[in-house]
């Protein structure tokens, strides 16, 4: 199913980025009106999470890589990343890499990618083999597209788009910050924290820029093309599409929303809820967010993901409260 939004929310998110709160970009990037980069909001003291709770250490971000259905975890220090079989969760293949992670992304088939300073780091999922690709600059996001080529984004706003081998073929600025990158199809969008705006990206320079919210923190994009933003310090999940871009929905998440995956199978987009110690399942396909399931999260569920062979939702703490899994017949009951 495509997505819908009504003409009036088109509208709303039409708006370029002219005013928001905070001060002056500094040296390192353009002089706009720029935030401090919202963050999820702390947790209380968890009660009776749903599903299944297995050791693990506190963890700022989560894949579940696609071909292999591991699961990539990388701890809140960014130096290691833990390769989980989910046949085996209490049993996780460190890895200890040479630079400290900022975020994870799906790579080619049974490869996790890590965004971090000075290089893309390529590991394996299964083997846990490392390779690196080389990049100028504070790597804070990447993603592959179709032909192999990545794109990437570091903290001084610029981004860069690589062959698989490393060589450079377009290089943007104008960003404060590249924080998130979204794909979706030959489209190119992203999340900077620092203006909490989306933008997207033209052949040679940025294109249109869309306020996003408050305080986004984080995007995740679906089949459908769909770019879906976590407003966490306005408590929104907004919807929106590219090429051109346009903002489809926006509706109010209580709590705190801060950590966002998508279920192929179910087409449900899922968001943690910090303040509260949940995750929500939203349905997205009637032009408005529709709650559909709700479940209680061990404490701190700043990472979340879906293994998309299964339908299985696992939910990481930040604080070191463990790994949840919320498997797909749970989620059905709940429903």
């Amino acid at each position: 199913m495509r997505p819908r939004g009504s003409v009036a929310s088109a509208l709303v998110g039409a708006v370029v980025v002219v005013m928001l709160t905070g001060c002056g970009g500094d040296d390192s990037g353009p002089d706009v009106p720029t935030r401090a980069p919202a963050t999820a909001a702390v947790s209380p003291a968890a009660a009776n999470p749903a599903g299944q709770v297995f050791p693990a250490a506190a963890t700022r971000a989560l894949l579940a890589e696609r071909s292999t259905g591991r699961l990539a975890a990388l701890d809140t220090a960014g130096t290691t990343l833990s390769l989980i079989d989910p046949g085996s969760p209490t049993a996780p293949r460190p890895v200890t890499l040479p630079a400290a992670g900022a975020s994870l992304a799906q790579g080619k088939p049974g490869e996790v990618l890590v965004a971090a300073p000075d290089r893309v780091l390529r590991v394996d999922a299964l083997t846990g083999t490392v390779a690196e690709i080389p990049v100028d600059g504070d790597v804070h996001s990447v993603q592959v597209r179709t032909d192999g080529t990545l794109v990437v984004g570091t903290a001084d706003g610029t981004l860069r788009e690589l062959t698989a081998d490393g060589t450079v073929t377009r290089t943007i600025t104008g960003l404060v910050s590249a924080d998130v990158i979204a794909v979706t199809g030959e489209n190119i969008t992203v999340l900077d924290r620092r203006q909490t705006a989306v933008v997207a990206v033209g052949e040679e320079a940025l294109g249109l820029m869309l306020r996003a919210g408050d305080g986004a923190t984080n995007a995740i994009t679906d089949p459908h093309g769909r770019i879906i933003v976590a407003d966490t310090a306005g408590g929104e999940l907004l919807v929106y599409s590219a090429g051109p871009l346009v903002l489809r929905q926006r509706f109010p998440v209580l709590s705190s929303p801060y950590a966002l995956a998508y279920d192929p199978r179910s087409e449900l987009v899922w968001v943690s809820a910090t303040q509260s110690n949940e995750v929500v399942g939203y349905d997205l396909s009637t032009g408005i967010g529709v709650e559909v399931a709700r479940f209680a999260t061990l404490r701190q569920p700043d990472a979340i993901t879906v293994d998309e062979r299964t339908g299985d939702l696992y939910v990481a703490s930040a604080t070191g409260e463990g790994l949840q899994r919320i498997g797909a017949d749970e989620q059905k009951r709940g429903q």
